[in-house]
């Protein structure tokens, strides 16, 4: 079984088509993750800040309170959790 932590566990176990746990993936699933992955790879990019903070609150709300990762974010120069982010991420606006 391959590594099961950190960033790269997820496309690496994709990528060799088994889960974390070693069970085979499902072709139809594989296949509609690397269509929809392919139209990703065509889409226009904003810049790699806006990437970063995207992801900085995708991750960091599974981590972090969100007056935490308020202040985090403040802290980088980045801007503070959004009222929509607030109410998706944690449930409340």
């Amino acid at each position: 079984m391959s590594q099961t932590t950190g960033a790269d566990a997820v496309d690496a176990a994709i990528a060799q088509g088994v889960d974390l746990d070693g069970s085979p993936i499902p072709a139809a699933k594989l296949d509609l993750y690397n269509t929809v992955m392919a139209k990703e790879a065509q889409r226009q990019r904003s810049g790699v800040i806006n990437s970063m903070r995207s992801r900085i609150v995708r991750i960091g709300a599974k981590h972090y309170a969100q007056e935490d990762l308020d202040n985090m974010l403040l802290e980088a120069d980045f801007a503070p959790l959004k009222p929509k982010e607030i109410a998706y991420f944690y449930g409340k606006a």
